[in-house]
């Protein structure tokens, strides 16, 4: 098995105002994803949620700057590492990641011996 980091993008207004039940809402299609990736023969490593782009601190040529480098209309929301067989099963698990009118992005970690 390999890592991969699947990267969700998404707009992050739309969890500026969320009421409770749509984060319940998130949560729960989290909880389902998670629960897709072993059936499919996958395993999480680890994931987690990022507070928003507002928060960040970019660091460019040794400068600081507070906040995203770059507008967007998506931003880095969290991400899952997991450990599938190959880039084609890694894709086939992060298709069932939720992240609503955005996207996922699949990239391969690097291991160093």
């Amino acid at each position: 098995m390999a890592k991969y980091l699947v990267l969700i993008y998404e707009d992050e207004t739309k969890y500026v105002d969320a009421t409770p039940e749509e984060w319940q809402a998130s949560m729960a299609e989290h909880e389902a994803f998670s629960a897709a990736v072993g059936e499919h023969g996958g395993t999480i490593v680890g994931g987690e949620a990022l507070h928003p782009t507002s928060t960040a601190t970019t660091i460019r040529g040794g400068e600081l700057s507070d906040g995203p480098f770059l507008e967007s209309k998506e931003a880095l929301g969290g991400y899952y590492v997991i450990d599938a067989r190959d880039l084609d099963h890694a894709i086939e698990i992060a298709r069932l990641c939720p992240a609503g009118a955005g996207g996922v992005e699949v990239r391969p970690v690097m291991e160093f011996d």
